[in-house]
């Protein structure tokens, strides 16, 4: 099978962009339900508008989306 011809054909640009968006959405999608679950509004916005290529995603996931204990 030859594969030339058509990754020739397709930019790197374009490569790049559909790696980055697998990459994303699933960060993006789990730091989402978490902001919104725990109500950090803030949180939610930030994420919903910036792209960081996933960064402030898995930031917000391991350091910040934490439940807290309940007191009793």
């Amino acid at each position: 099978m030859d594969f030339g011809g058509l990754y020739s054909s397709v930019p790197a640009i374009t490569w790049f962009t559909l790696l980055a968006v697998l990459w994303t959405m699933p960060w993006k999608g789990v730091a989402l339900w978490r902001a919104a679950g725990n109500k950090h509004l803030w949180w939610f916005i930030a994420i919903f508008i910036l792209n960081t290529l996933a960064v402030l995603e898995i930031i917000y996931i391991f350091a910040f989306s934490r439940k807290k204990p309940a007191t009793a």
